[in-house]
Formats: structure tokens, sequence, C-alpha cells
């Protein structure tokens, strides 16, 4: 029988440096668990025996579980308070989820953030990730006696967190506490209780996605928000692994194609992201009295100003958004087939109002999408026509199905287009008696901005109000 590093090598993986995906792959021609290809690959690299790896990995550990316990003893954070104590201690009945373990590692991962404010951590991508991967440990050597079995679940966490560790490049908890930590976790859930390698990259890819972009370095000075990136980075892992290990959910993105576009993402989020939430969070954030001695007073006023004017600011804007919501007794929209309202709902509207202001036989129906709807266009182009040609509504499911067979049936002509502005959806009828247009603005929920409609944008203004769709103004 071959070994890993020669089916490793027979793939032309660059093994002693293979990627999560590459470990899969192997793990899966070997019928071994991801954790077993993970721990050989690192004995072949070092020229370590077994237990030396295993050895290493668990002194990797020893500095942050003891930052745990002390979050579950005696420590109290700046930022978390004493919430490692309270939900060891069951205070007030403090308790996250039923399930024993699951709760446990939450309670250790927040337990090493507080530690971590008192003897710090020894990061991984981050010291945010290292409280999920410490949570985890430490829970899983309070519960099992199988070194084995906890050697391989350490090593797919260790494995996941080096490759994040390379990929964050800048702030953002997108590729630590919250995304690290729930790819990392998910992977060791799925390693735990047995599950396949297609299981595990399934969990991963699951788990990654919702992180994607998010910040962390606003949150970081606010006291509290960091809470639900670690914590949540658990609880996401487990529905992750949950789904990817009992359900028959499809997943089609390679987890090497994830990891890589979270990477991406991370930096983009860096430049753009960041900047609005320190705005919004500098009034929060917490102030050392000592340090503040030596900054100037007039820096201090400036500072002030700003954070007085973003608090009125962002007051206002929220007494906007509720003055536009709808009342609790007509919350929702229309139902959306296709699975989006605004993938497909949006675009489906526009095209119902152009359908509207046409009149005749329709000859032909020009679909002009931003990249972004583009890109969907196999969920959205059946609601475009089935509404520009038939007029029929975004809750039309028969209609959905059937009509990219009638438009074929029919001669319709079909164009469709990417266009560069960004959330522009724009659809143009050509009938016998009258061609229409609706140039618009894709936004949630089935709603739309309308810029332009031939040939009479009151006319069109008038049909989205009779078909009760919601346009807005920007």
């Amino acid at each position: 029988m071959k070994s890993v590093k020669e089916i490793a090598q027979g793939l032309t993986y660059n093994y002693g440096h293979m990627t999560l995906g590459e470990c899969i792959n192997v793990a899966k021609e070997m019928h071994l668990s991801v954790g077993e290809v993970v721990i050989q690959e690192a004995i072949d690299l070092t020229g370590m025996s077994y237990n030396e790896v295993v050895n290493s990995m668990n002194d990797s550990f020893c500095h942050n579980l003891r930052a745990a316990e002390i979050g579950i003893t005696t420590g109290s954070s700046f930022l978390l308070g004493t919430v490692g104590q309270d939900l060891y201690k069951g205070i007030n009945g403090a308790k996250i989820v039923d399930d024993e373990f699951v709760n446990k590692i939450v309670t250790y991962t927040l337990a090493a953030q507080v530690g971590n404010h008192i003897i710090g951590l020894r990061p991984c991508a981050g010291t945010g990730d290292s409280c999920p991967y410490t949570g985890f440990v430490k829970a899983l050597k309070e519960f099992y006696n199988d070194e084995d079995l906890i050697a391989r679940v350490m090593a797919v966490i260790l494995k996941v967190g080096g490759i994040f560790r390379i990929g964050k490049t800048t702030t953002g908890c997108n590729m630590e506490g919250l995304g690290a930590g729930a790819a990392a976790t998910a992977a060791a859930f799925v390693e735990l209780y047995g599950g396949t390698p297609e299981q595990l990259e399934k969990a991963v890819v699951l788990a990654i996605s919702p992180t994607i972009s998010v910040p962390c370095t606003p949150r970081v000075l606010v006291p509290g928000l960091c809470a639900t990136h670690i914590g949540g980075a658990i609880l996401i892992a487990r529905l992750a692994s949950q789904l990817a290990m009992y359900t028959n959910i499809p997943s089609t993105v390679p987890v090497d194609v994830m990891i890589a576009m979270a990477a991406q993402c991370h930096m983009v989020s860096a430049e753009n992201v960041v900047p609005v939430t320190i705005q919004y969070m500098e009034p929060f954030f917490k102030r050392d009295t000592g340090v503040d001695e030596y900054i100037d007073p007039k820096v201090k006023d400036e500072e002030k100003q700003r954070q007085d004017a973003i608090i009125v600011k962002a007051v206002a804007e929220s007494r906007e958004l509720a003055e536009r919501a709808n009342p609790i007794t007509s919350p929702f929209g229309d139902a959306v087939v296709g699975g989006s309202s605004e993938g497909v709902g949006s675009p489906t509207n526009c095209a119902r109002i152009a359908h509207y202001l046409a009149k005749g036989d329709i000859k032909k129906v020009k679909v002009e999408l931003c990249s972004e709807l583009f890109a969907r266009r196999a969920i959205n182009i059946p609601g475009v026509l089935m509404a520009a040609v038939e007029g029929a509504g975004t809750d039309d499911a028969d209609a959905y199905k059937q009509i990219m067979d009638k438009i074929k049936a029919k001669g319709i002509e079909v164009e469709i287009l990417e266009i560069e502005e960004p959330s522009v959806q724009r659809v143009t009828i050509e009938a016998t008696e009258q061609n229409s247009m609706v140039d618009s603005l894709n936004r949630g929920g089935a709603r739309l901005v309308i810029r332009d409609a031939y040939p009479d944008i009151e006319k069109a203004f008038e049909i989205a109000k009779q078909l009760n769709i919601v346009v807005i103004n920007k």
C-alpha cells in the first residue's frame, strides 16, 4: 500500500505544505481521516515521531489553556467582564445551549478571551482565533480520553488555523476569531464524530460562508461585542458540521476556493468596511485616562465633537429606517420564487413594470444586469422573462418553471447583457404596438428604485403601485 507521501506526490501536491483541500483528497484516496493525513504530513515534514508531533501540539496549547483556566476561575476582563466565570459557574442559570459539550466549548472560548486580557494568548492568525481553538481543545480533553482521537482533532484545527494565519494580512475577524474559528472548529467537529473527508470539506465551506468580510478592529475596543464573534464561531461550526454530516444539503464550492476567496475579501473589507465601523463605534471605545493624559486637549476635544456628531447622525439614520419600515401587521412582501428576493424578486418586478408599459405581441426582451445579478442569471432570468412576457408576479411558481420553454416555442428573441454599473437592472421590451423600457436599481426584499422608464416614467410608477411593487427613493 502506498504511503500518504507517495499518494500526495503522485497527485503532484507540494507535500509538507498541502492545502486543506489536498489533505482531504489524499484522505479520500486512502480511506483515512483528514486528521490522520495532517499528522502524517507533519511527521514526514519534521522528521519527528508520532508521539513527538502530538506532544508538540499539546505544548502549543499550554499557555492558552492556562489563560482559559484563569477566565473561568478568577479572571475579569475590561471588555468581557466575568463572562467566563458566569458561564462556568452557571451564575443566574447562565448557559448558552443544552448540549453540555458545546456549552463548555463556548464557555472556555470566552474564558480564553478573558484570560487573554490578563496574561495574553499565543496567537495563530491572531489572538481571536486562538480563543475557539483553545475552548474546543479544553472541552475535548475534558470529555474524551482517546489520545489518538484528540490528536487528530487538534491536527485539523491547527492545519486550518495555520492556513488562515497566512491569509490574515490586515485587520478582520473574517480571517481570525469568527472566520478562522468557525472553519477550524467545523473541521474539528467532523473529525471528532467520525465524519468523512467529504463531510469535513462541506462543513468548512458552510462555516466560512457567513463570516466573509466581517470586520473586527472596532469591536476589540468596544465592550462585549467580541463575545458573539468568537462564541458565534463555535455555534456556526456546530451548525455547519451537523448539516454536513446528517443532511443531504448540497455544497459545490471546493474548500480551497472558499478559503482563497475569504482571504481576498478580507483585504477588501479592511479597506472599505472597517473605516465605517470605526466611525460608528469610536464613541464606545474603551479609554485609559492614564494614556489620555499625554494626548493634546485639542485632539481630545475634536474626538469628542466627532463622536457626539456620529451619535446624532446614527440616531437620525435609525429613525429614518423605522419611519420607512412596514407595520408589524404587514411585514412581508409577496412571495418570490427562485430563492432570492434581491437576486430574483427585484429584477422580476422591473420586468413586470416593463410588461405593462408595452403593447401588442412581444418580439424581443433585452435584459441588462449588473455583474452580481448577471452572475445569478440562472435563477433570475426565468423570473425576468415570465414577468416581461406574461406579466407574472414574483410568486408564480408555475410560470417560473415553464417560461424558458414558452419563450422558445413563441420564438421570442432574448438578449442578456452584463453591465458594470452596480445594482442596475434594465429591461427593454420590443412589441408590435408599443416598446417599453424600465431602468432601475436593485434593492432587497423585491423592491427597486425606478431611474427611468419608456414611454412614460409616471405611468411606470402608477403600474408599480397597482401591482403592489414597492418602489423606494434610493
